[in-house]
């Protein structure tokens, strides 16, 4: 199938490639000519495990191609994919410039029979919005139809995530559109739910604001463990082993954070209000999330008797493991906290440090982590790569001022750590009671 995705970003260029991949003719569409120099030489412009190899493959059997035209996508694609980016404005309602403008693009290429699709996240309604706009541009009504199919890809493991999709959801009007997304599809075997555009839209959402909610309800409970000397790991093992709650997403640490969480949550609250209902639950899940990084850090600040003129180790910038991406990682705002106290900051991170320095240029950035720790009086622990979790933690204390090691992801095991002399806290325990850093000979 000839296919088309506007867009080159985490979901775009990843969707493209993996359908280039099962043998589709994918034109990927961009507007930043850098990217698509990178994209032409095999270089994927995001980290992303697996982005490059098929790529470059794709890219040398013909099957993938950059542009930067729309109307030429457009031209090109019997499915025409918008994956373009929905950001939160001012207030939390998601920004939908760059769909629009796509749609309009669209509206005035259109030749022949094409289903243009929306990959992005976009409110209830979207699909319609899309409709109108195509429609104002002079698309001819009986040459399309807008589907919503939303993604449901993590990343750090999207490549995966695209080539085995747990379910596909389709949002369509029509028959005919709905069947051509079945078909493209249908190679990957996967359960498939066809459904109302709108309907579709609202998954997206319901999904991850679920996943969210079910984040900051152990963080929640991982504060009155705290409080009452019980372990959160405990507690979250012994939910999870109930069949109708499930393990996943009751890991206890500082709160979700990139592209989508944050974007979503905020952007559900705002599409609640807007049809007059008061999301309560929601809007306490995103105040949990909000508060547990400087809980954390106060419990840090008490144990080193303030941050002034301490220097302290971040470990972690991007805001998962496998990923470069930056966006409301919790790294920024502890960072921020401890700068703001008068610490010396020595961070690392194994691909995101070049962003994260273009926003905070006052840390200190390091080529390997054991750096961080020389003359440190701490370190914070704040992504859990599988390189900190494999650290030669004696190695790591010995170039240390204070051994005393803050885990904000539950990531690393008390006793091997306890054993080689750090003092050692984590999320949902009790904070250990100890002579202040600062009270220390």
């Amino acid at each position: 199938m000839r296919v088309t995705v506007v867009g080159t970003g985490y979901v775009g260029l990843v969707h493209g490639v993996v359908l280039a991949d099962m043998g589709n003719e994918v034109v990927c569409v961009d507007n930043d000519p850098a990217k698509l120099e990178k994209l032409r030489n095999g270089v994927s412009p995001i980290y992303e495990p697996g982005v490059e190899e098929i790529l470059s493959r794709t890219l040398a059997n013909g099957m993938f191609r950059v542009t930067d035209s729309v109307a030429e996508g457009t031209k090109h694609g019997e499915v025409v994919f918008i994956a373009v980016g929905t950001p939160p404005g001012p207030d939390g309602t998601p920004d939908t410039s760059a769909v629009r403008a796509v749609a309009s693009q669209i509206g005035s290429a259109l030749d022949s029979y094409t289903v243009v699709v929306n990959k992005s996240t976009v409110p209830v309604g979207a699909g319609d919005m899309v409709e109108e706009i195509i429609l104002e541009a002079g698309g001819d009504p009986s040459l399309f139809d807008v589907v919503s199919n939303p993604e449901f890809l993590r990343e750090g493991s999207a490549v995966w995530d695209t080539q085995n999709p747990d379910r596909v959801v389709i949002g369509a009007k029509t028959p005919e559109a709905a069947k051509k997304l079945l078909e493209l599809y249908e190679p990957m075997g996967t359960p498939t739910l066809v459904t109302d555009l709108n309907s579709a839209e609202m998954i997206k959402y319901a999904s991850n604001c679920y996943l969210a909610t079910k984040i900051s309800f152990i963080n929640a409970i991982s504060r009155i463990c705290e409080l009452c000397d019980a372990d959160v790991g405990a507690v979250a093992k012994g939910m999870g082993m109930d069949p109708r709650i499930g393990a996943q997403f009751l890991q206890a640490g500082l709160g979700w954070g990139g592209s989508c969480f944050p974007k979503d949550v905020a952007g559900l609250i705002k599409i609640s209000d807007s049809f007059g209902y008061d999301f309560g639950l929601l809007k306490a899940s995103e105040a949990v999330n909000q508060n547990q990084t400087p809980h954390f850090l106060r419990r840090l600040e008490d144990r080193m008797g303030g941050f002034e003129g301490k220097t302290i180790a971040v470990l972690g910038l991007a805001f998962k493991p496998n990923t470069d991406d930056i966006r409301d990682a919790k790294s920024i705002e502890a960072v921020r906290i401890l700068l703001a106290g008068g610490a010396e900051v020595r961070v690392h991170d194994p691909v995101a440090m070049p962003a994260v320095k273009a926003v905070l240029p006052q840390a200190v950035y390091c080529d390997e982590p054991y750096a961080t720790g020389e003359g440190a009086d701490a370190v914070l622990l704040v992504t859990e790569w599988k390189a900190y979790r494999e650290l030669d933690w004696a190695r790591y204390g010995s170039a240390m001022r204070h051994r005393v090691l803050f885990d904000g992801r539950r990531a690393l095991c008390r006793a091997e750590v306890e054993a080689v002399g750090f003092h050692y806290e984590t999320i949902g325990s009790r904070p250990l009671l100890g002579t202040p850093v600062a009270d220390q000979p």
